[in-house]
């Protein structure tokens, strides 16, 4: 078992690492207080190819795996959170599309997704239901002429307001209301379509400079040539689009471990206290060797993870056991950091506050911590109902 990366992922790693450190971390501070998206940072990772990493090269990409893909989105959220997951919600977004899309659908809109200068979005949860896809009640309304009325309501939903969105992939439930079993259709929802309109930004705790808002349908009319996959098989692309968004808010969560991390050492050599560095004091000390062993075991499982699936291996348990056990890393990590910061960690303009602010979301987004021990119990072959 090798568990070193090749040279290429390593120069993948360190171009990305050095382009955040020097462009994207010293900005994060104010995008967090500003709360705007910064349109440019995010082309400038298109333009470095982050957003084509994991496409196949005949759809523009650069034909690499989910594994690069991980690579990259820890060493962006090491920089700033909020920034990768805009970059891995759209990236999770357009890989749903290109694996099910059709060739006219890949033709028309995932160019831009893929060069990483427009960005789009993916909606499932409502109001009244999140992890409960079952419980969606947005409807889609199938027309004589082929084409579908949608309308409804969706919450909280990633990237589908900036001024470079481009689409949302919208799950709605499609089956008549007298049949008592519910299915759904994904529809590739453009954002200029009659009917469907974005609600203001919600006010955050967290990922302040990413985009998130509700979502309005009023009898929005799409052609059949909207549908993503077989009509009423939704629900199963939506699961899928949330298998990878799970495996990339894990490694957003690594990225945001690792600069905890990086802090807490760096304060822990300069703060001067009783008689010398704060890092000499046997305390200070278990806090960063325990932010060291979770940090590094929440690297191992996702990379585990994204291995997996680049090659070929099926296993949910694993995925939900990186996005568990990383995103709950996250927080334990940051948390000691501010630990180790003393005072000046509560305060607004200590990184670590911005951390444990921004990754507070990540243990409930795309399937809460809650859900995925339920999966692993069911990966053991338990009998679990939910």
């Amino acid at each position: 078992m090798n568990f070193d990366l090749t040279p290429e992922q390593k120069e993948l790693k360190q171009a990305i690492h050095d382009f955040a450190q020097a462009e994207i971390a010293p900005r994060a501070e104010a995008l967090d207080r500003e709360g705007e998206f910064p349109v440019d940072l995010f082309q400038r990772l298109g333009e470095m190819g982050v957003q084509a990493i994991p496409f196949p090269k005949e759809l523009g990409g650069l034909g690499l795996g989910v594994f690069e893909a991980v690579l990259a989105l820890e060493e962006i959220a090491r920089a700033d959170q909020s920034l990768a997951v805009s970059a891995m919600v759209s990236m999770a977004t357009g890989l749903t599309v290109a694996r099910y899309g059709t060739d006219e659908q890949k033709a028309k809109w995932l160019p831009d997704i893929v060069s990483g200068q427009k960005i789009c979005s993916i909606a499932g949860t409502e109001p009244d239901a999140g992890s409960d896809t079952g419980g969606f009640k947005t409807r889609a309304t199938e027309m004589g002429n082929g084409s579908w009325s949608l309308t409804g309501e969706k919450a909280f939903i990633t990237n589908a307001g900036t001024p470079i969105s481009s689409f949302t992939l919208i799950l709605a439930v499609s089956s008549p209301k007298e049949e008592e079993k519910k299915k759904f259709t994904l529809f590739l929802t453009p954002n200029d379509a009659d009917g469907y309109s974005r609600g203001k930004l919600y006010n955050k705790m967290g990922w302040k400079s990413s985009d998130t808002r509700p979502l309005y349908l009023d009898d929005c009319v799409l052609g059949p040539d909207a549908v993503v996959g077989e009509p009423h098989s939704g629900r199963y692309l939506l699961h899928k689009g949330y298998q990878a968004a799970r495996l990339f808010l894990a490694a957003s969560s690594l990225g945001l471990a690792q600069a905890s991390l990086d802090h807490a050492i760096s304060y822990a050599k300069e703060r001067q206290a009783f008689g010398g560095p704060i890092g000499r004091l046997q305390l200070v000390q278990e806090m960063v060797a325990k932010m060291a062993l979770k940090t590094d075991s929440a690297r191992l499982v996702t990379y585990r993870a994204a291995w997996q699936v680049d090659q070929g291996i099926e296993d949910l348990g694993a995925l939900s056991m990186a996005k568990l056990h990383a995103t709950e890393v996250g927080s334990e990590v940051a948390n000691l950091a501010i630990q180790v910061s003393g005072g000046w960690g509560f305060m607004d303009d200590c990184p670590p506050s911005r951390y444990l602010r921004d990754n507070r979301i990540c243990t409930i987004g795309d399937g809460s911590s809650q859900i995925q021990t339920l999966l692993i119990a069911r990966a053991c072959g338990l009998d679990v109902q939910f």
